[in-house]
């Protein structure tokens, strides 16, 4: 699965601010996302609103994915340091 495939089904799920999906092997990907949707969910709760929008290609196409889901301002105070 391409990498913007997977970018397009967490953008169709998830309103974001912004959104990076990295996959060079097109198994292993790397997501980065920002959205207000996030304000107030733990770490986990986070996770779970981005499996669900992936649903069953996390089984079938994704063999491994890390993540980084922050708030607007969270993401704001990482790109300040």
């Amino acid at each position: 699965m391409h990498p913007k495939e997977v970018k397009k089904l967490l953008s169709t799920h998830i309103n974001c601010e912004h959104i990076e999906v990295l996959g060079e092997d097109q198994r292993h990907y790397e997501a980065l996302l920002v959205s207000k949707e996030f304000e107030g969910l733990m770490k986990i709760k986070r996770h779970r609103l981005i499996y669900q929008a992936l649903g069953d290609h996390m089984i079938s196409d994704i063999h491994a994915l890390s993540i980084n889901a922050y708030t607007p301002s969270e993401y704001q105070q990482l790109s300040t340091k």
